[in-house]
């Protein structure tokens, strides 16, 4: 999801070069490891897991690494312990901003990310400051295809299927799920031949601050440099850039 996005500004992400595709697959290693430490190596079984699997296949992983990466994540094969931690703290323009890290080293990761933020006009705050302005929601985003519905065609299969709301973002629409119905309501989907191009746990913001000018461009750079730092999975931001 875009971090231009014109809805909530949900998640910051870029698009993937090839230059970029050995980080984005360190990334996904990582979640693949702990959602099989976690849950299993049964992506039948573990919900997670199979999110996990779907964004590794999303950046091209080759097959054989989802299996290895699974293998370390059961314990079949020797490798580094990975712990989540969750950052919280505020950008440019009083953006909150909350920050999901896989890190086999928790005093570097957040003297890090703290750098991170005070490079670019944020600071870093303490657990809690920020998660009060953001619920978790499941998201399915649907295929370009899906411009060959009409948008009540697909409202009506989204609430058919169990969600909770049919969003804009930019080109494509996001299906809004409670986080447990995210599963059910992208099985429904598939079912009915919709395009979904991805399905997601999200935290979604509950209201969003417009940032413009100078603040927006040092977000965008706040926003890279997380996006570039290997322990960073996830950027959730309630940040909206005002139109040029």
């Amino acid at each position: 999801m875009s971090g231009h996005s014109k809805w909530a500004n949900i998640k910051h992400r870029k698009e993937k070069s090839d230059a970029q595709r050995a980080k984005a697959f360190t990334k996904v290693t990582r979640e693949i490891i702990v959602a099989a430490r976690q849950g299993g190596g049964d992506p039948e079984t573990n919900f997670r897991l199979r999110l996990a699997i779907q964004r590794a296949r999303a950046v091209n992983m080759p097959n054989e690494n989802i299996i290895r990466a699974i293998k370390r994540g059961v314990g079949h094969e020797e490798g580094t312990a990975f712990e989540e931690v969750t950052y919280e703290g505020y950008g440019p323009g009083g953006v909150a901003l909350m920050v999901k890290v896989l890190t086999d080293n928790r005093n570097r990761s957040v003297s890090e990310v703290r750098h991170i933020f005070s490079r670019f006009g944020g600071n870093l705050g303490e657990a809690g400051c920020v998660s009060w302005m953001f619920e978790p929601k499941g998201l399915v985003t649907l295929g370009p295809e899906a411009e060959n519905y009409g948008e009540e065609e697909l409202l009506t299969m989204a609430m058919e299927a169990g969600a909770e709301d049919l969003r804009r973002n930019d080109d494509v629409y996001l299906v809004v799920t409670a986080p447990d119905d995210l599963e059910k309501v992208r099985r429904y989907l598939e079912e009915h031949r919709l395009p979904v191009a991805e399905s997601e746990l999200a935290m979604v913001p509950k209201s969003t601050v417009e940032v413009a000018g100078r603040e927006a461009e040092q977000l965008e750079k706040l926003l890279e440099a997380l996006d570039d730092h290997d322990d960073v999975q996830e950027v959730y931001g309630n940040y909206s850039f005002a139109s040029a």
